[in-house]
């Protein structure tokens, strides 16, 4: 179960991340309310998850799946570049969040 909440929350930590964009500098009320539920929602997860994950492996996966989330959404919803220098960076990024899974 508590893999189940730190894959929730770093989805949640994707969804803050992008919600930034939206909310203009928190000067657009209803993507600033969204931000922060996310926000408060991902810090929730993550403090459940780490009551049985070892804190480290948690926040190390915790802020790659944000990492990686949030890279490719900026890839797909404001045009950043995909280089595949940058790809394989996600890449490997991916490859750490697996292998703290695999060995946790």
């Amino acid at each position: 179960m508590a893999w189940l909440f730190l894959l929730v929350a770093g989805l949640c930590e994707v969804a803050w991340a992008i919600g930034l964009k939206y909310t203009e500098g928190f000067s657009r009320l209803l993507p600033s309310i969204g931000t922060v539920a996310a926000m408060v929602a991902s810090i929730g997860c993550l403090g459940l998850a780490v009551k049985s994950l070892p804190v480290g492996t948690a926040y190390a996966v915790w802020t790659g799946i944000g990492t990686v989330g949030t890279a490719a959404l900026g890839i797909y919803l404001f045009n950043e570049p995909a280089t595949s220098l940058r790809l394989a960076c996600i890449g490997l990024i991916l490859l750490g969040i697996i292998g703290l899974k695999i060995t946790s």
